[in-house]
């Protein structure tokens, strides 16, 4: 199944799980795709957890099955790489904390998993969220 997500919305993708027209691991291998084919060219994501977003999506997918519902349910999220996310790299966007690997999730981050969120990658930011340009960010910005 292709599922075409270019002009999905975040309430349009929970209520497509919801009514079962796609499945968590098809949303989440659908967004796999997009960043795949989009993300060399944007450079919005610093990494992205391919593996660990598909094994949500699949909890997420059992989870529905049991039963269980709720808005964010099996929808996989990027993280500004401000926040930890437990076993992901956590750099804020610097060369300074390359290698860091979050040991702990962060507290919003807690909260999005406990409603079902799926962290699933690590996205661009301004280097340690500073509102200036710096040299030194991870990944140069694209216009």
């Amino acid at each position: 199944m292709h599922l075409d997500i270019a002009d999905m919305t975040l309430c349009g993708a929970a209520d497509g799980l919801r009514k079962k027209d796609f499945s968590s691991v098809e949303l989440t291998q659908a967004v796999i795709d997009a960043v795949a084919a989009k993300d060399g060219e944007i450079g919005a994501y610093l990494t992205f957890d391919k593996e660990g977003a598909l094994e949500g999506a699949a909890a997420a997918d059992k989870r529905r099955a049991a039963g269980e519902d709720g808005d964010l349910l099996g929808i996989p999220l990027a993280m500004k790489d401000l926040f930890n996310v437990k076993g992901q790299p956590c750099t804020c966007a610097s060369k300074i904390l390359e290698g860091y690997i979050a040991p702990y999730d962060a507290t919003v981050v807690s909260k999005l998993k406990a409603a079902g969120a799926i962290p699933a990658g690590r996205v661009n930011m301004d280097e340690f969220h500073r509102e200036q340009r710096v040299q030194e960010d991870a990944q140069p910005r694209r216009s």
